[in-house]
């Protein structure tokens, strides 16, 4: 199976000029801890921004919601995968790398964002020993 068929498409993101203010509150009314920061005149994916990032990197050194802008906390180096590749290969990825989730992009040459792909997704997929054994894989590298 690939990628494309079990990643969640429909995802939303957030420019790197937009403040911590307007993060937190797109997390808050998607009910979600993750957002792709893009830039969206070329559509480049430029880095992702977390709950932890804003509570680790602004809200504890004393930013200021408003003030802050995204690009200047967020975390540029993205794990991803593209869409062609298969399931197991991004399985292996995120045990390698102790994540749950990867950012998934159209092609090597263009690489725009068209998804994310989570153990949740690779479950709904009838995946359910891969998601397994890849949880475990990150659950044991943590310790």
């Amino acid at each position: 199976m690939k990628v494309k068929e079990a990643m969640t498409s429909q995802c939303e993101f957030i420019e790197p000029d937009d403040n911590l203010q307007q993060a937190a509150q797109k997390m808050r009314d998607l009910n979600c801890g993750f957002l792709p920061i893009v830039r969206p005149a070329t559509g480049a994916l430029e880095g992702v921004i977390t709950d932890r990032d804003i509570v680790v990197r602004a809200v504890a050194d004393g930013c200021h919601p408003t003030e802050t802008l995204l690009n200047q906390i967020e975390t540029p180096n993205v794990l991803y995968c593209y869409a062609e590749d298969g399931v197991e290969s991004a399985a292996d990825k995120m045990s390698e790398q102790g994540v749950y989730r990867l950012i998934v992009l159209d092609s090597p040459e263009t690489k725009r964002l068209c998804g994310v792909i989570s153990l949740g997704d690779i479950l709904r997929h009838n995946e359910e020993i891969l998601a397994a054994e890849t949880a475990r894989h990150i659950m044991i590298n943590a310790a």
